[in-house]
């Protein structure tokens, strides 16, 4: 059971990586809605909000796409390692 676990974790962890590639980065577009970058990206690794603004990670230290929002929509947005 455990090692079933591990596997379906792994899965899920490779199906996330992999939206996280240039062609997906360059479909972004400043204005577009959160729910539109999430059906592109997949649920975000880590979010932060203040003050109205909410910035998104996907992906990890080494290759990510970061999101910035005002009002639920893009604003600027940068990769690394794509």
């Amino acid at each position: 059971m455990k090692n079933k676990l591990l596997i379906a974790g792994a899965v899920f962890l490779l199906a996330a990586c992999g939206k996280i590639n240039k062609e997906n980065y360059d479909a972004l577009a400043v204005g577009m809605d959160y729910t539109e970058v999430e059906s592109l990206l997949g649920n975000p690794a880590e979010c932060d909000e203040t003050l109205g603004m909410k910035q998104c990670k996907w992906g990890d230290d080494s290759k990510n796409i970061n999101v910035k929002f005002v009002a639920d929509k893009v604003t600027i947005y940068s990769q690394k390692g794509l």
